[in-house]
């Protein structure tokens, strides 16, 4: 039950649940497709005494369901126990120190290597099980070994080519700063290096390509006052001097120099893409962009879709906007990661205080990015209807052939939460599939399709 006094991350479909369920045999409106066999799980907010400082800090939960062979075999969300969920440890400790076993476990979940892991960007991943009956378990923390002694970005990316998973870690009081990694196609941690910037600032996510890993260095600064501030909120202030960059490595040389190039100041949470063109040497970078962030990380506008393009013999960088549309959870085939896709995907959905949203328009939707013809196609929801991140699940071998999008979407009417299959071909048309779910799903951050062929 939520009042007045109640904080908008805590209210509405933000309110954490306050248990652990399994649901077997779910109603389903449409057909499931019979190529679909797997888990789509989406990760999120969750906190378990359902009170957080920040929507971003609240206990991770999984919320996963299960298709078989056109049937929506069970629905299911467990918290990912993380030492903090189990005796309130702090990742920071009074001495400054960053206790990686800590956190909250709560932004996106992956599989690499055979590991089912739940991310946050302050801590280490968290294995979670994927067997018969035990389905999101929590393991414990993931260090690759001991190996890995920083915290993991929350947005990892798999290269589609290699098998690898390129990440980042981030924060700490003292430099490096940042920490770029690279873990080979069994899950063994082969690359570790500094990144050396000017300070502990937010890089939420970041790009790869075919050749290379570009890192975001952007004007959102770490704020030690807000830091131990009980009720600081995030603990990061908007930067007008600190400035804004690209950083380019290579990846067949890991631990050679990175070129900057400076761009406009902005903030970028979510990327789309990057690719390659001209042999090499121009870089596409594509991404929602802010112009700037209030401070504790809070955005004044909305986001939307750019392109930045580096050209790596002339040193130079454009910056364009490719859409009026506001979006965020951008997404593509994921198949096709550093490669160039044809399409990619965001979500809109009304936020009135946000002045480039149009009050007339009430419904939220899912757009199509047709990125070679620079048109969108749009899937509409009924008023009250809100989606999350829109995941892609391939129908068949083919990176960018046909599939479908997955999406919790919230029914303010009911109370209660659908996950719908939209045919990613033909995104107007009506859902191929609504499963309805036993219960309301709060508005979460990223997820998954898991197939078992994977």
């Amino acid at each position: 039950m939520t009042t007045s006094k109640t904080p908008p991350h805590l209210a509405g479909n933000f309110a954490p649940v306050p248990d652990e369920i399994t649901v077997t045999e779910l109603a389903v409106t449409g057909a499931i497709p019979p190529e679909l066999t797997g888990w789509y799980l989406r990760n999120g907010p969750n906190p378990q005494e359902a009170a957080s400082a920040h929507w971003f800090t609240g206990d991770g939960m999984v919320h996963g369901v299960r298709i078989e062979g056109g049937r929506a075999v069970s629905y299911r969300n467990r918290w990912v126990r993380t030492s903090t969920f189990e005796t309130g440890e702090p990742v920071y400790g009074a001495d400054g120190g960053m206790n990686l076993a800590a956190g909250v476990a709560n932004t996106h979940v992956i599989r690499h290597a055979g590991r089912t892991l739940a991310l946050v960007e302050t801590s280490f991943p968290y294995e979670l099980t994927c067997e018969p009956g035990r389905e999101l378990d929590t393991v414990g923390p993931h260090d690759f070994g001991g190996r890995l002694r920083t915290p993991m970005t929350a947005h990892p990316k798999t290269c589609p080519v290699t098998g690898e998973l390129h990440f980042y870690g981030y924060g700490g009081l003292s430099a490096p700063y940042v920490t770029y990694h690279c873990a080979d196609a069994d899950g063994e941690l082969t690359v570790t290096r500094p990144v050396d910037v000017p300070a502990h600032t937010m890089m939420h996510d970041f790009h790869l390509t075919r050749n290379h890993v570009v890192l975001m260095d952007l004007p959102a600064v770490f704020s030690i006052e807000r830091a131990v501030d009980p009720d600081g909120g995030m603990p990061y202030v908007w930067s007008d001097t600190y400035g804004a960059r690209l950083g380019v490595l290579r990846r067949d040389d890991p631990y050679g120099d990175i070129r900057w190039f400076e761009i406009d100041p902005c903030y970028v949470f979510h990327t789309l893409n990057a690719y390659e063109e001209n042999e090499g040497q121009r870089l596409v970078l594509l991404g929602m962009r802010y112009p700037n962030l209030r401070d504790g990380v809070a955005v004044s506008t909305a986001a939307h879709l750019w392109r930045w393009t580096i050209d790596l013999a002339t040193g130079t960088v454009s910056e364009e906007q490719l859409d009026d549309r506001p979006g965020e959870f951008p997404r593509i085939d994921d198949r096709l990661t550093g490669l160039a896709a044809d399409f990619g995907h965001a979500t809109a959905a009304p936020v009135p205080e946000l002045p480039q949203y149009d009050p007339a328009e009430s419904r939220a939707a899912i757009h199509r990015y047709d990125l070679r013809r620079s048109s969108v196609d749009s899937h509409y929801f009924a008023p009250g209807r809100l989606p999350g991140e829109a995941a892609f699940a391939p129908a068949d071998d083919r990176p960018g052939g046909p599939g479908w999008l997955m999406t919790f979407v919230y029914d303010a009417s009911t109370d209660r939460s659908d996950l719908v299959i939209l045919d990613a071909d033909h995104l107007g048309r009506e859902p191929v599939a609504t499963i309805h779910l036993p219960r309301r799903v709060p508005a979460g951050f990223h997820g998954s399709w898991l197939p078992d062929a994977a």
